[in-house]
């Protein structure tokens, strides 16, 4: 997954009636499947009234899971997950609480609903894109600060943390395959007093990094 891979952008959440059936659609971004199975319990204690709660959660090294929650086999937590798999949107957990409105839907349905639902709450949280970022340490003389942050710009980087002390010590974000040019530029314009530390790769959502200037 060199080029990244999409996550929801945000949480969200829609609602949808079919013949009186109401059913709420709710989408997080998760970091874990610890994280997802916490956010199940929670909504699922919230709509504890409800009649299902279905839900699933998927991330990009393949781990997935789904639950009909009393549903017929196959008809909610895999049409659901199909929603996701079907955009490419990992670090996903949806749940989507139906209150039974006294009509059955029968199988195709339920199948719709459910995935009308989940689909609706993808919508309603948006869709961004995680890139793979090479990670940067740099410690930063004061009088070379702004020189080390307009060549970070330059090369489409930015700085996620920044601690002030003796030397400024940046924690920089830069695309993997500038890595190698932008610390070649750093030495030249430091006329060789400065050198970044890599600390490897992460996947990253940059529209949710904060630039720390």
């Amino acid at each position: 997954m060199s080029e990244g891979y999409f996550v929801p952008e945000a949480s969200g959440v829609a609602e949808l009636i079919e013949k009186r059936s109401r059913f709420i659609g709710q989408v997080w971004r998760v970091e874990s499947e610890a994280e997802a199975i916490e956010t199940i319990r929670q909504t699922r204690a919230k709509y504890h009234d409800a009649r299902h709660n279905c839900w699933c959660y998927l991330f990009p090294d393949g781990s997935m899971r789904c639950s009909d929650d009393g549903e017929p086999q196959g008809t909610a937590g895999q049409p659901m997950l199909e929603v996701f798999r079907r955009a490419g949107v990992f670090h996903a957990c949806c749940v989507v609480t139906r209150y039974f409105g006294g009509i059955l839907l029968g199988p195709g349905g339920l199948m719709r609903a459910y995935t009308q639902a989940a689909a609706n709450a993808l919508e309603a949280a948006g869709i961004a894109r995680a890139r793979l970022l090479s990670v940067l340490e740099i410690p930063c003389p004061y009088p070379l600060f702004e020189r080390v942050k307009a060549h970070l710009h330059a090369f489409e980087g930015l700085a996620e943390e920044i601690v002030y002390g003796e030397t400024i010590q940046i924690r920089a974000l830069v695309p993997p395959e500038r890595t190698e040019a932008f610390c070649a530029g750093l030495a030249e314009l430091s006329g060789g007093a400065l050198a970044a530390s890599d600390l490897g790769k992460v996947y990253k959502v940059l529209s949710a990094v904060k630039e720390r200037w």
